[in-house]
């Protein structure tokens, strides 16, 4: 039996999807509020979960042998640290205590690429580089990369586990509507007026949950493997989105200061809008940071790939039309 945290969510009911093709048993963990929808007619069992309350996993992990831990806050919005720390850094206790607890063979952590102490600009972001929660962009960040401290101290008890640092995920199957998936809907509505420089890396999240069953039958206990696919410029981005969407990219570029700032204020308007984030002071930074990511020694050791992104950015916007989620302009 094969345990899924998170897994309603973009990656974890994609992770579901192919560990069902695989015919393999899956208990997916699914919190009490959140809708099923995103596992409707697969075959597996359903189990209320919720990272932040030990015992319910400790009931979700009985008869288990490997636990896919996907669970997680991921936000670029300001002012989340004291959730972040509860459910990212506190859940990763929960999840090692549970795996102790019902002798779990395996543990597949997916932490993030921002976890790790980024280089400067010009070197390849690899796994030579530590996990540094004072190092990091952002209270997310900090999150994971504690998280992930947090972990590899259990592994060094004995703890069997591997750790998946992927990129922007990007792809269809996205119910839950991610960051990326917002702008694609923004962009559809109209509502992006303009753009900024930058890049940042993205990979399907049908190849990220390829990579994560390869990392659980060929991965190294302690190791982590970086999950990356291509560089994309913003600019990129959007004419991309506009031949597959059939809009025009916005042509005007604001500088990445005055960006910052207006991304300062628009945090305040997504919270108020109760919206969903794509553009603040954080994700600004983002796309100004190192986006060269390797992800050689996964390729190497897993036998993980990555398919074109305009490929994946192509079957997300397709997906979210055939779900009657991409708005069309008046």
């Amino acid at each position: 039996m094969i345990a899924v945290t998170g897994a309603t969510g973009h990656l974890g009911n994609v992770l579901v999807r192919q560990l069902v093709a695989q015919h393999e048993k899956v208990r997916a963990l699914v919190l009490a509020r959140d809708s099923i929808a995103p596992l409707s007619g697969l075959d597996i069992e359903v189990y209320p979960g919720d990272v932040t309350d030990p015992e319910s996993l400790d009931k979700a992990f009985t008869g288990v042998d490997v636990v896919y831990h996907l669970a997680g806050i991921v936000t670029i919005m300001p002012g989340q640290g004291e959730l972040l720390e509860r459910v990212n850094v506190g859940g990763m206790r929960n999840v090692i205590a549970a795996c102790r607890s019902q002798n779990i063979r395996r543990l597949v952590y997916v932490s993030s690429v921002h976890a790790i102490a980024e280089p400067p600009h010009g070197t390849p972001i690899d796994e030579s580089y530590p996990f540094e929660p004072e190092r990091v962009l952002g209270e997310y960040a900090r999150s994971k990369a504690k998280a992930t401290l947090v972990l590899l101290e259990e592994v060094r008890r004995g703890l069997n586990a591997v750790i998946i640092c992927p990129t922007g995920i990007i792809g269809p199957y996205d119910w839950y509507v991610s960051n990326i998936g917002q702008l694609i809907i923004d962009f559809a509505s109209g509502h992006l007026k303009s753009y900024v420089t930058g890049a940042y890396d993205f990979v399907d999240v049908r190849d990220v949950a390829n990579g994560l069953i390869l990392a659980a039958a060929k991965g190294q206990s302690g190791r982590h493997y970086i999950f990356s696919g291509d560089t994309v410029q913003v600019l990129e981005l959007m004419e991309e989105l506009a031949k597959n969407i059939g809009y025009p990219a916005p042509t005007y570029r604001i500088p990445s200061k005055i960006a910052r700032v207006a991304g300062m204020l628009a945090s305040v308007y997504y919270r108020l809008l109760n919206r969903k984030a794509v553009f603040t002071a954080y994700s600004i930074d983002v796309l100004g940071s190192n986006s060269q990511v390797s992800s050689i020694r996964a390729r190497n050791e897993l036998g993980f790939t990555s398919r074109p992104w305009k490929e994946s950015i192509r079957d997300h916007v397709e997906w979210l039309r055939q779900q009657g989620m991409l708005p069309s302009r008046r």
